[in-house]
């Protein structure tokens, strides 16, 4: 606002009158200048304190993958133990080596035992015919057997 304006808006005016208007329309504008100086420096401050919590949001938000990701670990170690604990636990109750046994639950590596018993309980290897013992000595060189076979084989030709 300017004198003049004044003295338009209130031509009886006084010049004291003008200067006490002036100075508190001074005072009033210096006031409204340092609130909105206020403003923006708490609009600043919050916007520093949003862009701190989008950080901290943004590394709580990594920390939590993170913690999934361990979880998981977690608990597939838990269940690989657990198997181990079963499978030594079978082994040592039917009395087989616990690397043997392959199964994931108790009935089944039960039973797996049980066929890897049977199949060590059967008596011995098969039986082959000559008993592996060769039946005689050779009267003739290896050589010498490999030829007289083949000539057999093909007939003498």
């Amino acid at each position: 606002m300017k004198r003049t304006d004044i003295t338009t808006l209130f031509p009886e005016a006084t010049d004291e009158q003008i200067s006490a208007l002036m100075s508190i329309n001074g005072t009033d504008i210096n006031n409204a200048k340092r609130g909105m100086e206020d403003l923006q420096t708490q609009l600043k401050d919050a916007q520093t304190q949003l862009e701190n919590a989008k950080t901290d949001s943004d590394s709580l938000q990594a920390a939590l993958d993170k913690a999934k990701g361990l979880q998981a670990e977690l608990d597939i170690m838990k269940a690989a133990e657990t198997v181990r604990v079963t499978r030594e636990e079978v082994a040592k109750s039917v009395g087989v080596p616990a690397h043997l046994l392959t199964a994931d639950t108790k009935e089944a590596c039960e039973a797996q035992a049980q066929s890897i018993l049977e199949f060590v309980n059967q008596g011995s290897y098969p039986s082959v015919p000559d008993g592996g013992e060769p039946i005689g000595t050779a009267k003739q060189s290896t050589r010498d057997q490999f030829a007289n076979w083949f000539n057999e084989f093909n007939g003498g030709k």
